[in-house]
């Protein structure tokens, strides 16, 4: 079985250092089911790839066992295909670069990098779908090739193996443990039996994604084989990870953020903004995504011009407050159908946010990690598509017109990023020339004649 990653920065060779494994020889080491090979059959500055092979023995699999009437460990898929084993494999000959560890390149062990992974058999019992629902919320591109069970008999429907493809900025350790962790959940089984160590790699593995991922239910299931006590304790477990009231922390750090731009309105002023461009695109239906505690929504509301406002957000709790904002339940039956909260991640494809005028990223994408910002982008610009997107974001370079921020710090402890003007507009560029989307950019806030206003926006249009 086979397992291909890519650095694609030039110096791509530096993936060496990354890795612990020289490109210049093969690094062989002897597992109880047979040896793993690491080498590299491309290393040049622009691009340089790793192979993880892993020679399975068929036979040592099952000698010492009782033969039995099946030949199902003898005759089986276990040598060629992508599964558990592979997972070892990966923990085995890149532990150190799993716990982000790199001695002479720490410094790109902690960047995101553009990888590509290369899976060229593997096991999906779930097809092409799970695949996407399992990789693309955390920022992957997929590519996944299905093929036929048998090519005379058409009929008879895919087999349940595929090549797939992934491509991301990420750092190198969470690209890892999101492979020792979803290989086998994608197959469905174990080689070896689980018990409840075997939470603990999971939580370990899934540490900053998976207690946040849209299936982690299912991916705690089938990592832990099915077994109902061992899923339930790792569900409450990862539960326990998330904030103990995750809304007041949430309330706390918007304070803050408050806080440092209270000075100048800078809340009021984004909001008047939003809806302006809002009313200037002539959109009807609005999608206010990551909507948090309501407040763009209250002033929709407001606004009869918007005949369906739908926000949307993560957080339950944050809706139930948003619900709470709006007096949900003493609005009258006309303006009850006009407003719709729902509960979902922005970097999943969502069928029931197609179709709208517009949608509204207003100070969100910073919140994201930026390697699932390509996931976000895919959701929203390809899989919703609204016919305008209005995104607002804090402008890096005016923080140094706050006087209560220290140097270097973000305006809000979640922020993954703070973006200059031209970051932003490059981004923006990128997103508009690959969905097809016109952009132009408006400064929200007191412009200062050298380092701009304080928040910028872009607005997308088709």
């Amino acid at each position: 079985m086979l397992l291909t990653i890519t650095l694609t920065k030039p110096p791509a060779t530096d993936l060496g250092y990354l890795l612990h494994k020289s490109p210049g020889r093969v690094h062989t080491r002897s597992l109880a089911f047979g040896p793993s090979h690491v080498f590299y059959p491309e290393a040049t500055a622009e691009r340089c790839t790793a192979v993880l092979l892993l020679d399975i023995d068929p036979v040592g699999l099952v000698r010492g066992r009782r033969p039995g009437p099946s030949l199902e460990p003898y005759v089986n898929d276990r040598p060629y295909v992508a599964s558990s084993f592979l997972s070892v494999a990966i923990a085995d000959q890149f532990g150190t670069a799993m716990n982000g560890r790199s001695k002479e390149r720490q410094d790109l062990a902690d960047q995101a990098l553009p990888f590509e992974v290369g899976i060229p058999v593997l096991p999906s019992k779930g097809g092409d779908m799970l695949v996407r629902k399992l990789f693309e919320p955390l920022g992957y591109a997929v590519e996944s090739v299905g093929y036929p069970l048998d090519a005379m008999f058409p009929e008879w429907g895919e087999a349940p193996y595929r090549t797939v493809r992934l491509s991301a900025a990420i750092r190198l350790r969470d690209l890892l443990s999101h492979l020792y962790v979803l290989i086998p959940v994608l197959d469905d089984q174990k080689h070896y039996w689980v018990s409840a160590p075997e939470i603990e790699k999971l939580l370990k593995r899934g540490e900053g994604w998976l207690p946040t991922h849209p299936e982690r239910e299912l991916t705690a299931r089938r990592y832990l084989a099915r077994q109902a006590s061992l899923t339930r304790e790792a569900l409450l477990q990862l539960v326990a990870e998330e904030d103990e009231d995750p809304d007041a922390r949430e309330v706390e750090r918007d304070a803050e953020e408050a806080a440092v731009e209270e000075r100048i309105s800078l809340r009021d002023q984004r909001i008047g903004a939003v809806v302006a461009a809002l009313r200037a695109t002539g959109a009807k239906r609005v999608l206010d995504l990551g909507c948090g505690e309501g407040r763009l929504l209250s002033e929709l509301v407001k606004d009869h011009t918007f005949t369906e406002i739908v926000g949307v957000d993560v957080s339950a709790r944050s809706l139930e407050v948003a619900a709470r904002r709006l007096r949900l339940e003493r609005m009258n039956e006309r303006q009850r159908e006009r407003l719709k909260l729902l509960q979902g991640a922005l970097t999943y494809r969502d069928a029931r946010l197609a179709g709208y005028d517009a949608a509204v990223l207003m100070e969100v994408i910073e919140h994201v990690e930026k390697g699932r910002l390509p996931a976000l982008e895919r959701a929203v610009f390809e899989s919703a598509h609204p016919t305008h997107v209005v995104v607002t974001t804090p402008n890096a370079e005016y923080n140094v017109r706050f006087e209560t921020l220290p140097a270097g710090r973000f305006r809000h402890r979640d922020h993954r990023f703070e973006w200059t003007r031209a970051e932003f507009a490059t981004w923006a560029a990128a997103v508009g020339d690959r969905f097809g989307y016109r952009v132009r950019h408006l400064p929200i806030g007191p412009e200062d004649t050298e380092v701009g206003a304080p928040t910028q926006m872009a607005v997308f249009g088709r």
